[in-house]
């Protein structure tokens, strides 16, 4: 089987895949491949998304692999989830979403020590816009959920990992997140996105 048709292959695994990737180990064993075979094959299939002519990429998280929109065009992706209908994501949902995003994985306990009030209601509100999502349980009395951000939540905001988020302010302490929640995404998105920008 020629290169050009194993970059073919790993881009269907990965669009079959969704949203729950594969790992390397995985797409391996699938394609009967050694690993440094399937890493250069995914180098390619990167090499060739880098286009202009290509609207997706290949983002790595948790050791798995997964087919994304690219950040450059999230305006337009933005654009297609927003809904007339839709409300904007509260002061007490955005806040809650900035401590996710900056403390994950966390749980709502722990949240809510933060803000000083209580979040179930933005929680469910942030994980229904599958902006958040539970991530297991935290190893402590009771098993509490962990909370962390989601693929959508990179899209929306133009990124290819968490860690793209731009450090927290020194003087930003944790009580001051309910005043400063909003700014925390400036620096992500530019002013044109931030015009249609459905979290504001």
């Amino acid at each position: 089987m020629e290169q050009q048709n194993y970059t073919a292959i790993v881009e269907g695994l990965l669009f079959a895949a969704g949203d729950e990737g594969l790992t390397l180990k995985q797409l391996a064993e699938i394609m009967e491949l050694e690993d440094w075979e399937v890493e250069s094959v995914l180098s390619e299939l990167k090499e060739s998304m880098n286009s202009h002519s290509r609207g997706l990429t290949i983002m790595q998280s948790k050791q798995h692999y997964h087919l994304t929109t690219k950040p450059d065009y999230s305006y337009y992706f933005q654009r297609m989830v927003e809904s007339p209908q839709a409300s904007r994501l509260s002061q007490a949902a955005l806040e809650t979403l900035a401590i996710i995003a900056y403390q994950q994985p966390i749980t709502r306990t722990e949240v809510e020590e933060v803000r000083g009030v209580k979040s179930e209601r933005p929680i469910q509100t942030l994980v229904n816009r599958n902006l958040v999502e539970e991530q297991g349980r935290k190893d402590a009395v009771g098993r509490p959920r962990l909370y962390g951000t989601t693929r959508d939540f990179l899209t929306y905001f133009g990124l290819t990992s968490i860690e793209e988020l731009p450090p927290l302010p020194e003087e930003l302490q944790q009580d001051a997140f309910e005043q400063d929640a909003d700014l925390f995404f400036e620096s992500i998105t530019d002013d044109e996105n931030k015009e249609t920008d459905p979290f504001q």
